[in-house]
């Protein structure tokens, strides 16, 4: 991978620098982390010393002990962090890891992650509170990675690491031009979730002359959207087509189905016009809608028996006598179970004895039904989801398309 020439070349030392050069050293480094698992630079000098004669050996030159020492690796690592020099560094020896294993770099998936931990926040550090894609890490400090890397192999090409706050949208563009300049190509795949597929991002992508693929958001295609290119399908003027797929015994199931469409897109990068026609995938998962579909009826069900179990006098809960409290009380539980708009309510307002020895008193009822209809229009939202590229459709046909999701 030539690693210690390219760092030798593109982090010359300054100064009084003697010994090896950068590369060597940290050439041993990264052995050491490999071989040990500790990244401290602390530990380098110390496991260098008991190995100084294979060393020698393996780099080919005398080595000292003092040219693993800590200040020494402090420096590489501080010019590391020098984008003017990091970034030609980081194209380079992309280039030289796809040279020397022959790979064809197509397709490259962009992502990002956070990690979180017990650290101190500071105004300008990258350690900042922000949106936790770690559930058990919520209200932690935390950093963001963004990461792209070549697939199917899974070599990261750039990797990033941003304040934690940052959103997600505007990393995707710094993601993407790194990438450009170390593949030295263009005409790539870049395959990412719903916040790479941005208007500027696609736009970008577009006017590089690469290609994208990736499910778009609400944001960018609203239900009002939605329902124009659903109709067509609930009302059987659009036909759809199967996505099949080979199971282990040989036979062949189907997973998904769905249509394509094209949307003729404008938008202004850099004070530049850019146009071109965007290829559209609806498509509803097979599984995915059993799924919701269970969990919807679940759903029913258990909210239903909450709101019938308000009617229950039992000692120490809660009578309703008047309708605004139990109808605040039962859009609540509507709400938290997410079926609002789905089920019927009735108020009742009656005289019930609601004590064995008291006496009649207004009580309010509640009475709960399905609506059906709403249930079912509902149900025929489930499972779909739309795609987006401008890949040539004779090179990416849709089915192909949705398993590069």
């Amino acid at each position: 991978m030539g690693i210690a020439h390219l760092i030798d070349e593109h982090f010359a030392p300054r100064g009084n620098w003697q010994g090896l050069s950068p590369g060597r050293p940290t050439a041993v480094w990264l052995g050491h982390i490999l071989s040990g698992g500790d990244h401290r630079l602390s530990q380098v000098r110390l496991w260098a010393a008991t190995r100084l004669e294979t060393l020698a050996a393996c780099l080919g030159q005398p080595v000292r002990e003092l040219d693993f020492s800590d200040d020494r690796l402090a420096l590489v690592l501080t010019a590391f962090g020098d984008d003017r020099r990091g970034v030609p560094f980081e194209a380079a020896l992309n280039g030289q890891i796809l040279r020397v294993y022959d790979l064809n770099a197509g397709r490259v998936r962009v992502d990002s992650t956070t990690v979180s931990g017990y650290w101190k926040v500071s105004e300008d550090g990258l350690f900042q509170f922000g949106h936790s894609q770690d559930h058990a890490a919520r209200g932690q400090p935390q950093i963001k990675v963004m990461l792209s890397a070549l697939d199917p192999l899974g070599m990261p090409v750039v990797t990033q690491v941003v304040p934690g706050h940052r959103c997600d949208d505007p990393l995707s563009i710094p993601a993407i031009r790194p990438v450009r300049e170390s593949l030295g190509r263009s005409g790539l795949l870049y395959v990412g979730d719903s916040k790479m597929l941005a208007r500027e991002t696609r736009a970008f992508v577009q006017a590089g002359g690469d290609f994208y693929l990736g499910p778009l958001s609400k944001v960018q295609v609203p239900d009002e959207i939605l329902e124009t290119y659903f109709e067509p399908v609930w009302q059987g003027e659009q036909p759809v087509e199967p996505v099949d797929r080979t199971q282990p015994d040989g036979t062949s199931k189907v997973i998904a189905e769905g249509y394509e469409r094209a949307e003729r897109m404008r938008i202004v990068v850099d004070d530049r016009t850019v146009t071109w026609t965007e290829r559209r995938l609806v498509i509803r998962s097979v599984g995915q809608a059993k799924a919701h579909q269970a969990a919807l009826q679940t759903r029913l069900t258990t909210a239903q028996a909450e709101v019938e179990a308000l009617n229950e006098h039992t000692p120490g809960k809660k009578i309703y006598r008047e309708v605004a409290p139990m109808q605040a009380h039962v859009e609540t539980i509507l709400k938290r179970h997410k079926v609002t708009g789905l089920v019927a309510v009735a108020y009742d307002r009656r005289e019930l004895i609601t004590s064995p020895k008291g006496k009649p008193k207004p009580v309010v009822v509640v009475q709960v039904a399905r609506d059906e209809a709403a249930i079912q229009r509902a149900e025929a939202w489930l499972g779909w989801r739309v795609y987006a590229t401008n890949h040539p459709q004779g090179s990416l046909s849709w089915p192909k398309g949705t398993r590069c999701r």
